[in-house]
């Protein structure tokens, strides 16, 4: 057999013992221990909870509204930052401009924009993906100021020599390519924050759909084990986002950088 095929094996192999074993802790824990659904159902009873939502068909919709909110709010976050990181990264005078206004609205936690949230755009889609956008906007911002302020001297004095000189043809042809991996890392990281800011703006009444309004909506009838079958699907819906861009930026965007593998 295969080296590659082998390792890979192993690996998976990990992956899923280590999976299993939580598994089988949490329900020795939840019937041996705990012995209380309210404090801990078990994972019988959250794959039971699980199907149960699959059949009354409620869980695609929830499912779609909140891809669309993240949806929203990532594409605003990319379309601003990315520029804004770019001119911030390359001319002085617009960093020395919006540097100041961006480090002192950047701590503001994102979920403290929900009241102008629902003031300015209501119970909508809008509102939901506005929180999600406040989330995702700095990372990119940063990151790609980062990957445009690390460009190497060097390569832009190779570019002059070749007859290279204008600024949007250093940015297109030099400054951008080199700062691509930083760009990707930005951009991964706002797709994190964006995904926990709109399960909280759901939760805090921004829509009245989505899988983070469902987590609060069955804590009031408390039925924990429908919350964890919610808490569950964000996990992997937001491990199947981040592995597919992954993918993307190794086998696509990335392909010619490589890094240490383990």
């Amino acid at each position: 057999m295969d080296n590659n095929i082998k390792e890979a094996i192993h690996k998976r192999g990990l992956e899923a013992l280590s999976l299993l074993t939580v598994v089988v802790l949490w329900q020795l824990v939840a019937d041996l221990l705990v012995k209380n659904k309210l404090f801990l159902p078990s994972f019988v009873d959250v794959v039971l909870s699980f199907f149960k939502v699959i059949e009354s068909g409620a869980i695609y919709t929830d499912i779609s509204v909140s891809l669309l909110h993240f949806g929203i709010g990532l594409f605003f976050a990319l379309i601003i930052g990315i520029p804004i990181g770019i001119l911030m990264g390359w001319f002085k005078t617009i960093n020395r401009i919006f540097d100041p206004i961006i480090e002192i609205i950047r701590p503001i936690p994102p979920l403290a924009w929900i009241p102008f949230a629902i003031i300015w755009f209501g119970l909508t889609h809008q509102s939901a993906g506005f929180v999600v956008f406040i989330g995702a906007v700095f990372p990119v911002i940063i990151n790609t100021y980062t990957g445009f302020k690390n460009v190497s001297i060097i390569y832009v004095e190779a570019a002059n020599v070749l007859g290279c000189t204008r600024d949007l043809s250093l940015i297109r042809y030099v400054a951008l390519p080199s700062a691509l991996p930083s760009i990707a890392a930005g951009i991964r990281i706002a797709m994190g924050v964006g995904w926990m800011c709109l399960v909280a703006a759901e939760m805090f009444g921004v829509s009245t759909n989505g899988l983070g309004y469902k987590i609060w909506w069955h804590y009031y009838l408390h039925q924990m084990d429908f919350v964890l079958v919610y808490m569950l699907l964000l996990g992997f819906i937001g491990l199947v986002i981040d592995r597919a861009f992954r993918y993307y930026v190794d086998e696509r965007l990335l392909k010619w950088r490589e890094g240490v593998v383990m």
